[in-house]
């Protein structure tokens, strides 16, 4: 991997912790007749009844169902609490295995360091004239300084915001004003710039970008997903097939010009495929006041 430049780019932080999924359901009265119950409601009911580290669950907008994802860590007494709160809920809930584990992705489009974490670079943002970029919040959580070298002589700046769990993003303040203010992505090679935010659609193609497997393309399979993992519950999350590992935490997910989100977990690899998780770019840039540039 190409040591990472301290300009503004992209970089995707993934974090080894390990990281699982929740569900929600709706009270068995509810899953009667032809029509699903409101999904809110049976994601409530799962919340209560199924808050097991190594679930996740949302919405599917074609059947109207929530659907119930159970990692290969869930066993035993724990996956008999699952199924039987997903079974009170009837047809409302439709339950599927994972293989391998969910998980945080903290290691990174360019690569970040601080102690002795890697993630990677989301966004470049401007607040108040300032320059900043975001990453994410499980990143931000471990460290006060960034750097853009594993040695970490090449200061990027101090964090200057985070939030996780809950949700999973953070900001980290320029020491000085980067050489380069054009806010993009490291394509491996090539640089994309990014110049709007906005909430991806379900079906969309979207592509990430992270320090340790580069530019990886896939689809948005759903929104407003809540995952439990072990180090706690982020909700509000976008569900999609591109792959990510250790080390892209953090990383840009983009379509175009328009940045979408930064990467937060999942589960599988970029050599059998598997599921990632993004805390949407848009509320990040809503709690910290910043914009895209």
């Amino acid at each position: 991997m190409r040591t990472p430049h301290p300009r503004a780019r992209r970089t995707a932080l993934i974090g080894s912790a390990a990281a699982l999924l929740t569900a929600t359901a709706v009270p068995a009265a509810h899953a009667q007749g032809g029509t699903h119950p409101d999904p809110q409601q049976v994601m409530a009911a799962l919340q209560r009844d199924a808050s097991v580290p190594g679930t996740a669950w949302g919405a599917d907008p074609k059947t109207g169902q929530v659907v119930l994802s159970i990692d290969s860590t869930v066993t035993g007494a724990k996956l008999a609490k699952v199924k039987a709160a997903a079974a009170r809920q009837g047809k409302a809930v439709r339950t599927e295995r994972v293989a391998g584990a969910y998980h945080l992705f903290t290691a990174g489009g360019d690569a970040i360091y601080t102690g002795q974490y890697r993630c990677s670079l989301g966004f470049n943002v401007k607040k108040g004239g300032a320059y900043y970029f975001l990453t994410a919040g499980h990143c931000t959580n471990l460290g006060g300084n960034w750097y853009s070298n594993s040695a970490k002589t090449a200061l990027l700046g101090p964090t200057a915001g985070s939030s996780f769990p809950g949700t999973d993003y953070g900001i980290v303040k320029y020491a000085s004003t980067p050489s380069d203010t054009t806010g993009g992505v490291d394509l491996y090679p090539g640089f994309r710039d990014i110049t709007s935010a906005a909430t991806p659609s379900v079906g969309q193609t979207v592509y990430r970008s992270g320090s340790t497997t580069h530019v990886h393309s896939g689809t948005v399979t759903g929104l407003n997903q809540t995952v439990n993992y072990a180090e706690g519950t982020v909700r509000g999350l976008i569900k999609t097939t591109v792959c990510a590992e250790p080390g892209d935490s953090g990383g840009s997910l983009f379509a175009g010009n328009t940045a979408l989100g930064l990467t937060s977990g999942g589960s599988g690899n970029c050599s059998s495929g598997g599921t990632t998780f993004f805390q949407p770019v848009t509320a990040a840039l809503s709690a910290f006041g910043a914009s895209i540039y």
